[in-house]
């Protein structure tokens, strides 16, 4: 499957066919500028120094143009302040290990820096740490791995952004002296909207890519004690180092972003085989959705490693574990299920936590993204781990869960076990969908299958995501829906969807059950099992590429993995994407046109009305 994954990224017309539209001749396409003023209402605005902050990395932002005094997820000037000054040293850093790499020395700091840029990369995105404090620590590491390198005979690189030295300074020293680096100010460099808008994209695409790389770090530390490949970590420290530079080099920077979709695909790839080599493959799993009488813990984020661990600490102990979000896939793994106190999944989406974690009867552990402010009635039994972080907040550390066991223990928990018990099906990773294959095609070519729906994605709170949930409604019955991400609770919360027995023409898993009309894929962290899926179905059909299948897209995006997972659909060539509930922010309108002449990207319109369309295969 990998194998053929390759095959199609291989042939991909990506890089030509969009280099082409911007860069081949002097001539861009209508709405791309050359200008060296502000070419747009909007750039005049991004270019504006006057605002506390300038954030737009996450769908939500305000009024859909930028965070300008505190962010909509709830974080303030100074923490983004600080982020955008972490990134300016992961930067610095990546030149210094590009440096290193070609010199062959300092193998040892390389390997350091690795882990650390994955890790601190993973803490600017949205809704992971609060918490300036740790990212100081972040930067005052960067700065210490720097020394390092030019102790082991590292010449300094000649770039400026390498001479960086922000070693032993203070939170506020670094917060001042980042000014000249953030985004506005980087904007107002650049000078030029499109270039602007690359960058971004660019930027966060990188952030995406690397929380996907710091799960798979994990997964391999478990599993043999090593980590991504290094040609990964080349690669991110080679496009952050070009990031580096704050020029109008459209080209360069297309490229840049390019390049992220294409490692993203292989971190993906390694990520899913990381998972199935550490816990098993995936398989149909019926999870419990009721409470069990009894002391518990509630688990939330992504992170399997973490969870794998609290649940070994806490076998004996009488503890029921439940999983939250993102984690519910965690069921569907042989070596998870096994354990007899993962009791089932508490809750919905990640946006619904201040309401759900206040009312869970026990200690709450947020692994990874996304964690909100705190309300009062639980902030005394939230627990971060790994790059999470809160200010005042208890954080996890060598997954040493002790404190957390010692609380669920002085903690109510559920008094009572809930009746009937609810069950919800899920696991149908590209393990267990691909046998069906001919089942599916038999079901196409007879007409008994309509369309194939990807429904998925990220999700947040704004009301015109119920988009989705219209849209999966509306699908007619002899459709099947294929969905992903914690958006996937729009669909499995629906009334319409909150039982496993509604009609699937007939398409019976190898124990004889019939599969549900909505395949719960797993995380946004298993897009990869989603892409295979298709390309396989593809090869199976004997189809040219993924877009001649009878299947359709919509996509609810939120924050930077989802801009990692849009890039790596470009690298492959998907086309007629829906994104929604709007359009990125960051893209200008130059950039968006040249996305949708390539790709036909469409913002989503009317449930009923694109549905129509999507069932005529546009």
């Amino acid at each position: 499957m990998l194998s053929t994954l390759r095959r199609v990224a291989a042939s991909s017309q990506l890089r030509s066919t969009l280099a082409k539209s911007l860069v081949a001749t002097q001539a861009l396409p209508q709405g791309l500028t050359r200008t060296t003023t502000p070419s747009s209402p909007m750039t005049a605005r991004w270019q504006s120094t006057e605002s506390a902050m300038f954030c737009r990395q996450c769908e939500q932002t305000a009024d859909h143009h930028a965070c300008t005094t505190v962010g909509v997820c709830g974080k303030t000037p100074e923490t983004s302040a600080a982020q955008d000054a972490l990134i300016h040293v992961l930067k610095s850093v990546a030149l210094w290990c590009t440096a290193a790499r070609a010199s062959g020395a300092a193998a040892n700091v390389l390997a350091k820096a690795n882990t650390w840029t994955l890790e601190a990369t993973f803490s600017t995105l949205t809704n992971v740490n609060f918490d300036e404090s740790r990212i100081l620590e972040y930067i005052q590491q960067g700065e210490a791995l720097k020394k390092e390198f030019a102790a082991a005979g590292v010449a300094t690189p000649s770039h400026p952004v390498a001479h960086l030295d922000w070693f032993n300074k203070t939170e506020s020293q670094i917060q001042e002296a980042a000014l000249p680096v953030s985004v506005p100010e980087r904007a107002k460099v650049m000078n030029h909207e499109d270039a602007f808008s690359l960058h971004e994209l660019a930027t966060y695409g990188m952030k995406g890519l690397c929380a996907y790389a710091e799960h798979v770090h994990q997964l391999r530390q478990e599993i043999d004690g090593s980590s991504v490949d290094e040609s990964v970590m080349v690669a991110i420290h080679e496009i952050y180092a070009k990031l580096a530079d704050d020029t109008a080099d459209v080209n360069g920077l297309l490229q840049a972003a390019l390049r992220i979709g294409e490692v993203n695909t292989s971190v993906l790839a390694a990520l899913d085989a990381a998972h199935a080599e550490l816990l098993g493959a995936p398989c149909p799993t019926p999870v419990r959705t009721s409470a069990v009488k009894g002391k518990c813990i509630l688990v939330s984020g992504h992170d399997m490693v973490d969870l794998y661990h609290l649940l070994k600490q806490t076998e004996g102990t009488g503890i029921q574990v439940y999983t939250h979000g993102e984690m519910l896939p965690a069921h569907s793994y042989p070596k998870l299920h096994a354990f007899p106190h993962l009791a089932g999944s508490y809750g919905t989406a990640w946006q619904n936590q201040n309401f759900e974690f206040s009312c869970f009867p026990g200690p709450v552990v947020v692994t990874t993204n996304c964690v909100l402010k705190p309300r009062k009635t639980y902030e005394d039994r939230l627990y971060t781990i790994n790059a999470t972080g809160l200010s005042g907040i208890k954080h996890v550390k060598n997954r040493d869960f002790s404190a957390v066991i010692k609380q669920a223990k002085q903690c109510k928990g559920f008094e009572q076990t809930a009746e009937p018990a609810t069950f919800r099906t899920i696991g149908f990773n590209h393990r267990a969908v691909l046998p069906l294959a001919d089942q599916i095609i038999e079901a196409a070519t007879a007409g008994k299958l309509s369309r194939i729906l990807l429904i998925g994605g990220c999700d947040g709170s704004q009301w015109n995501r119920s988009y989705f949930t219209d849209l999966a409604d509306e699908s007619p019955e002899d459709s099947i829906i294929l969905t992903l991400g914690c958006a996937k609770n729009r669909i499995l919360q629906s009334e319409k969807f909150k039982f496993d027995d509604l009609p699937t023409n007939q398409i019976t898993l190898p124990n004889g059950a019939t599969i549900p009309r909505v395949l719960d894929m797993g995380q946004c962290n298993d897009s990869y099992s989603a892409v295979v899926v298709a390309l396989e179905l593809a090869k199976a059909m004997k189809l040219e590429s993924v877009n001649e299948l009878p299947l359709s897209l919509a996509i609810s995006h939120l924050e930077q993995k989802a801009a990692a997972v849009l890039l790596t659909l470009l690298h492959l060539g998907v086309k007629n994407i829906r994104l929604g509930p709007s359009l990125p922010a960051y893209i200008s309108p130059g950039i968006l046109s040249v996305l949708q002449q390539n790709y036909n990207i469409m913002p989503i319109g009317d449930p009923s009305s694109d549905l129509k369309m999507m069932m005529e295969g546009k």
